[in-house]
Order: structure tokens, then sequence, then C-alpha cells
């Protein structure tokens, strides 16, 4: 009889990250996550022994080719994708502009993008551009309330001229989990497709594409414990009506290919699957087993019960605070991530976060490129939010710490 595998407690799993070892707090994860070991040896590895160019017929160039080969097909895991392309780039904006111009050169005057007002830039800007072609561009608005863009306000703006509906699955400031299947299937009703923005979801939770029905879905490997690189996922049926930017002689149906103008970054890609080892550290899983889809969602399942408790405490903390504003939910629970922002009602964000920096504890302040966002919550744009943002690999004894500071400096 097989016995069950030892899982990793949360020691062992820090003892992965290098820079854990160090004397900075890393609560700052919205940025930018830290990487295991598996990663950066990844990469060394890679870029020490097998930088050659893809498609020759030597053995190392065939070995390089099918690195690349192997972390499409492992991104696709990731997104639980099917037979859906996983596309590599340097990052989620460049991916999404690649995928707006891809639109403007189909879109008519007069037909409709529906922009989430709670987005981040990246799913915004590049949208607003196709207004000089005639694309009307309709705001979802969030309810001043409850800080939610409601569904029925969605219902109420799509309509038979409705091309797209571009949002965040979290929004980065306010860290709630949008009912995404809810959104596409008011989506589709109108025939419209979705765009959604994945990047404050995707450290947290299992990214389930088939599941959400979503068109599009993005989000940037950075901040899920990997390399500087950025994945998009389209369905096949959308992206076929889609000249990508690729050379003019590579086939408009070789996916993701035409879509990766320049290919994707080779060493990245090595690093990508490093995270694959992780994930398989983090299950117990033999490190010669595939990292596969049920790998995937157990993964993210232990991430998200060592997270839970953290946001609890943080926001315990806050709420009973007179002088705190919490922007986004004020509890925990599966509606929710650990990117928690908040607002002090006399003291600055840049003042609180400076008195912080000198801690050596990483948090930050700003818009987040959250611009419209900021500018409906009233924030003078450059002093923004404070925003705490934490991970699996943070632990409680990191959170109360940071409660210690904030007792000194609010």
């Amino acid at each position: 009889m097989s016995s069950s595998p030892k899982l990793p407690d949360q020691t062992q799993i820090r003892a992965q990250y290098p820079a854990l070892a160090g004397e900075t707090v890393f609560l700052e994860n919205a940025g930018g996550s830290q990487v295991p070991a598996q990663v950066a040896d990844r990469l060394h590895r890679y870029m020490t022994q097998t930088y050659v160019q893809l498609g020759a017929g030597y053995p190392l160039s065939q070995q390089c080719t099918a690195t690349v080969d192997e972390a499409h097909a492992f991104a696709r895991t990731l997104l639980n994708a099917g037979e859906g392309p996983a596309i590599l780039g340097s990052s989620t904006t460049t991916l999404l502009n690649i995928l707006a111009d891809s639109y403007a050169q189909v879109l008519q005057p007069g037909q409709r993008i529906v922009l989430a007002e709670t987005g981040h830039e990246a799913n915004l800007g590049c949208w607003k551009r196709l207004e000089r072609l005639g694309v009307k561009i309709d705001w979802w608005r969030m309810d001043r309330d409850n800080l939610e863009c409601r569904l029925d306000d969605l219902r109420d703006l799509v309509d038979d001229q409705t091309a797209l509906v571009a949002l965040p699955h979290v929004s980065n400031l306010l860290g709630d989990i949008v009912d995404l299947s809810a959104v596409v299937e008011i989506a589709h009703a109108g025939g419209a497709r979705v765009v959604a923005d994945g990047v404050a979801f995707a450290p947290h939770r299992a990214i389930d594409v088939q599941a959400w029905d979503v068109d599009y879905y993005v989000y940037s490997t950075y901040k899920v414990y990997g390399p500087h690189m950025a994945v998009m996922y389209g369905k096949p049926e959308a992206l076929a009506g889609l000249t990508g930017p690729n050379h003019f002689f590579i086939p408009a149906d070789d996916l993701p290919y035409k879509f990766e103008p320049g290919g994707a970054n080779h060493e990245s890609c090595a690093a990508l699957l490093g995270f694959g080892d992780y994930l398989k550290f983090l299950t117990g899983t033999a490190a010669d087993a595939p990292c596969d889809r049920a790998v995937v969602e157990q993964a993210f399942a232990r991430m998200q019960a060592w997270e839970d408790p953290l946001i609890d405490r943080l926001l315990g903390y806050l709420n009973d605070r007179q002088d705190v504003r919490v922007i986004g939910p004020a509890s925990g629970g599966a509606g929710r991530v650990g990117t928690i922002s908040f607002l002090h009602e006399s003291k600055s964000s840049r003042e609180i976060c400076d008195a912080v920096d000198v801690t050596d504890v990483a948090i930050r302040h700003g818009h987040m490129y959250a611009y419209h966002l900021c500018e409906v919550l009233g924030c003078d744009l450059e002093d923004g939010v404070v925003r705490v943002s934490f991970v699996h690999y943070n632990t409680p004894a990191e959170i109360d710490t940071l409660i210690d500071i904030f007792e000194r400096v609010l």
C-alpha cells in the first residue's frame, strides 16, 4: 500500500526562496513576488549550458526548442487552457497592446468596448486608444458605496454593438475577486467577448479559463513566483478572426507564434518550467513526475490556506482603527485575496510608507496604475493608497511585525 506524500511545511517552503533569508520583509508582492530557487536554477542552467537559437538541426538547438515548447505546454496547464494557445510575451501590458492592435484592424466605427472603472491601465489604455478609429468606449462604473462594478449595470451596457468587455479579475487595489463567469455570461448573451486581466488573481488561486469560458485571459508570471514574462490565453475561435503581428510569411493559424513577434524569451521559458518544479515540491510530488493540472490545483489550494489567516489578521487590525478606511472588502473569505489597501484620515500614504520603509518592511503607496479607480476614490493621484500585499510564503509573525510598526506610525 502506497502512503500519502509528505507535504513540506511553511518553514521548508520559505527555505526554497533565497531572498527570504535576508532582512527584508516582503509585503509588496502585488508588485512582483520573490522566486524559488527552482526557477533561478533553471534559468541559470539554460543560459550557461544551452544558450543557442531554436529551430536548427543540431542536438543543442533541438534541446532548446523543446524547452520553449514545454514552457508553452506548461503555461496551458496553468491556465487549464485545453487546446487553446498560451501566448508568451514580455509583460501583460505588451500582450494586451498586441491584442488591441490586432482588434484595431477588425473593429468598425460605432462598435463599443466596455471598460471596468476598477481596471489597471494595462487593460484600459490599449482599448481607449481605439477611440481614434471611431470605436466608442462605455465605462462600467464602480458603485461608490460598495466599491464594486455591479452586474446589473453591465447588463445595461452590453448590446449588439458591444465587441469587448475588459475588466480585472481582481482589482490590484481592492483585492476583491470578481465573478468572472457571470461577467462572461452577460457579455456572451450580447455577442461580446471578454478580456480579463488576471495579474492580481494569479498569485493566489488556480486559473481555470475553461471553467469561466473567458475569451482572453492575461497574467504576469513575475508576480506568480516566476520570471519577468507574461502569458495570454485566447480562445481559438476568438483569435481566428485576428491577424497577429509576427512576420507576414508566418501563417495566421500558427499559434501562439503569430502573436509572439521576435519569439518568446527563451531563458524565461526555462525559468517558467522551474515554477512547475516548485509546485511539485509544494505538493510532495515526485521530482520526475509531470506537473499536471491536479498538482497545480492542489498547490494553489495550499497557498490559499496559508494566506487566508493573514488576511483576517491584518483586516481585523485595520477595521478596529477609527482613523483608517480599508479600500475594498472589509473581511476575508473566498472572495478576497491578500492585497489590502487603505487610507488614513490625516496622514498621507507617502508619509506612512516612508516611515515603514526605514524598518526594511516592504509595502507601497500610489495609484498602482489603477489611475481611474483612484480618481473615483478622490485620492491624491501621486499619493494614492497604502497597499500591503502578501502571498503564501509570508507568515503571521511578519504581519504582526507590520502591525507593531503601524501602531507607532499611524
